[in-house]
């Protein structure tokens, strides 16, 4: 059973060009077995929800298991991205979660991240940056609201404001 099995549910493969279906060979060059690369799965409205979480986020999910490294890619159209393994990219997405064991070099633009991991590089959050106790950050760090629990760790170029908008307005509050 594939770990994402255990996380979402039991999938449905009726469709033929489903990458979970039992007869479907994965053609992609570089990709030799969905349980030993980067899982994505995509959800919408009215389908199942995320039972690793206790909200209902539906939309796209990337999930960089353990001993995975993922290098060189661009990251885009992906509202969630799962780091339990190594990822070198540069990304623009909703959200970022980095786990104990999880490391993420490069850059990353995110609305919300939750790192418990390593995080090395510029990351610029629009929204809220929360890193765990067991949480590393460190490079070019942006955000627009920041969580450090006790034991979690930031270093390297921090400043407020998350995005050009809010750059802007805290500029004009203090010209």
């Amino acid at each position: 059973m594939l770990r994402s099995e255990t996380l979402f549910g039991k999938r449905e493969t009726n469709s033929p060009n489903s990458p979970f279906s039992a007869n479907n060979n994965l053609t992609q060059p570089g990709v030799s077995n969905v349980s030993k690369t980067a899982t994505s799965t995509s959800a919408s409205s009215g389908s199942q929800s995320n039972n690793n979480s206790g909200s209902n986020e539906m939309g796209s999910k990337l999930i960089v298991g353990p001993n995975i490294k993922l290098k060189g890619v661009e990251i885009n159209d992906c509202d969630t991205l799962v780091v339990e393994g190594r990822v070198e990219a540069t990304m623009d997405s909703r959200v970022i979660q980095i786990a104990e064991k999880g490391a993420f070099k490069g850059s990353a633009e995110i609305d919300l991240a939750e790192i418990r991991g390593d995080f090395d590089g510029d990351l610029t959050v629009r929204q809220k940056l929360v890193i765990y106790s067991s949480g590393r950050v460190s490079g070019k760090i942006r955000y627009g609201k920041l969580v450090i629990e006790e034991g979690g760790q930031l270093s390297g170029d921090v400043q407020v404001g998350g995005s050009a908008e809010q750059r802007e307005l805290l500029q004009a509050k203090t010209a």
